[in-house]
């Protein structure tokens, strides 16, 4: 893969970050934009911007062409067996708070059992804690071994018929963990309970096959997929989307309205109140299909490399001084290196690095629950993605380097001074 090349794609990366070039390692929190995707979204607004589904004149109706080619683009990433499986929303999110208010309303009853994990991201948790404190679900976690990866034995003592759902992350935001979500799927089945699957983490680095994995529903976020901010998608399956009462109420989700009656469209518009982001759904189009023509492969393959060359680097130059946290195989994890550095606050460290032009991120990354199972308050977190270099890794390392010898300098200072 020409890496160099592909960063000649994203405009930003050109740029200076306090005097330095910019070296960005935040992608799990969002990523860049390639040019391909910006022009998508301006074009949408320069030649056919109209309100979609009921203009009967013709911009409106291009319009809504181009929103349906979208959900079709994003129905083929998915490889879902039909669009109108493909729901359009703000991002994973808002995705999995429509699954869980819909369940909560159709499916759900006091007593009943959501089954989620540890280390989940608070998008996984918050929407089911709703659950259990307006409607009286049982929730419960499922815990992780020492090396961030899933305890099975522990999902199977949860895991019982009174569980209705299982939610869980395919890669973790934090630890890099790939879950063995086939394998969870048809656990949960056996049991008779659903499979929600966040896939935020996992969608930008390998295309996702919903009915491979066994998912129920699935979703995932653009702007992590070199995609808008605004815009995702929830795939679910057809007799279950079919079957659950839309999660919000408004115009473009209705089939009639009357003073004493509604009654409500087909999905996936019973679920698309308001108008929608078209502008969004075309870039993350756009978005799917440079990542399609990268080659998901040779983008797994740069990634691995990173990833190789972040965790090696570290332990060789930085030794007892760093512990990085998660799966130590490469197959059972993607290209997130959560780490703490010895005696520095992560936001310590990500403050000095971005003195360097080095941008990660620090804090407990939505997943607090996961900070308190490891015993830390707060995690630093370098996420690369296929625009990174080995250099930027390099310069990454460096700069961990000369924090930890600024910190040992001013320890071996304040001794002196006392």
């Amino acid at each position: 893969m020409d890496v160099e090349r592909i960063r000649k794609d994203f405009p930003i990366l050109a740029r200076s970050q306090n005097g330095h070039p910019l070296v960005y390692l935040d992608s799990a929190a969002t990523s860049q934009k390639p040019s391909v995707v910006l022009s998508a979204e301006e074009r949408f607004y320069e030649t056919i911007n109209a309100n979609v589904r009921r203009g009967v004149y013709g911009l409106s109706v291009e319009a809504t062409d181009a929103y349906e080619a979208a959900r079709e683009r994003v129905a083929r990433f998915l490889h879902a067996p039909r669009a109108s499986e493909v729901v359009f929303l703000r991002g994973t999110t808002e995705a999995i708070n429509l699954v869980a208010t819909s369940l909560g309303r159709m499916l759900l009853k006091k007593g009943d059992r959501v089954l989620t994990t540890v280390m989940e991201h608070h998008s996984n948790i918050v929407p089911w804690q709703l659950l259990r404190e307006f409607g009286g679900i049982d929730l419960a976690f499922v815990d992780i071994d020492d090396h961030g990866r899933l305890d099975l034995a522990d999902l199977d003592r949860k895991l019982d018929r009174k569980t209705k759902v299982v939610a869980v992350t395919q890669v973790s935001n934090v630890l890099g963990t790939v879950n063995p979500i086939r394998e969870l799927a048809d656990r949960a089945h056996s049991v008779g309970a659903l499979l929600v699957v966040d896939a935020a983490q996992s969608a930008p680095h390998q295309p996702i096959d919903v009915v491979g994995l066994g998912a129920d529903f699935l979703a995932f976020s653009g702007h992590k997929t070199l995609g808008p901010m605004g815009i995702g998608a929830l795939w679910g399956r057809a007799d279950l989307l079919r079957s659950m009462p839309p999660a919000q109420g408004g115009g473009e989700m209705i089939r009639e309205v009357h003073q004493d009656r509604v009654s409500f469209a087909e999905a996936p518009a019973k679920f698309e109140a308001g108008t929608p982001n078209v502008a969004g759904a075309v870039g993350l189009s756009a978005a799917l299909d440079y990542l399609e023509r990268v080659g998901w492969e040779s983008i797994r393959s740069h990634e691995s490399r990173l990833l190789a060359r972040t965790v090696r680097a570290a332990q060789d130059r930085l030794g007892d001084d760093i512990t990085v946290f998660g799966p130590e195989t490469p197959g059972e994890r993607e290209a997130v290196v959560s780490f703490r550095l010895k005696g520095v606050h992560p936001h310590d460290v990500a403050s000095l690095l971005d003195d360097r032009g080095i941008c990660v991120r620090a804090g407990h990354h939505c997943a607090q629950p996961l900070m308190e199972r490891l015993g830390v308050p707060a995690l630093t977190r370098a996420s690369p993605y296929l625009y990174n270099t080995e250099g930027e890794i390099d310069q990454l390392i460096d700069g961990l380097v000369a924090i930890v010898a600024k910190f040992r300098g001013d320890r071996a200072v304040a001794r002196v001074a006392s």
